[in-house]
């Protein structure tokens, strides 16, 4: 059977690996990596930890407040990303 050329040549596409059969993305395959080593130091760190919030000072599970602290960054990270696609 004859396979149709691509239209995109391969400096077009992103890079990629094959992973199990299936072609991944570098980037995902980092994001995957960094995601994991983010949850490992999360759960590494559980220790009681005092937090000046401005005013209050509270105390709290150091891993809450990294937990808390990386699912802002990701937040924060989507924004950009999204602003920069429409734009």
């Amino acid at each position: 059977m004859v396979r149709m050329a691509d239209k995109t040549s391969s400096a077009d596409r992103p890079a990629s690996v094959t992973v199990g059969g299936r072609e991944m993305r570098i980037r995902t395959i980092a994001f995957l990596i960094l995601g994991v080593l983010a949850i490992w130091f999360i759960a590494a760190n559980t220790a009681s930890v005092q937090i000046r919030l401005w005013i209050p000072t509270v105390t709290l599970p150091l891993w809450l407040v990294l937990l808390v602290t990386l699912l802002v960054g990701a937040a924060l990270g989507w924004l950009l990303v999204r602003r920069r696609a429409r734009g």
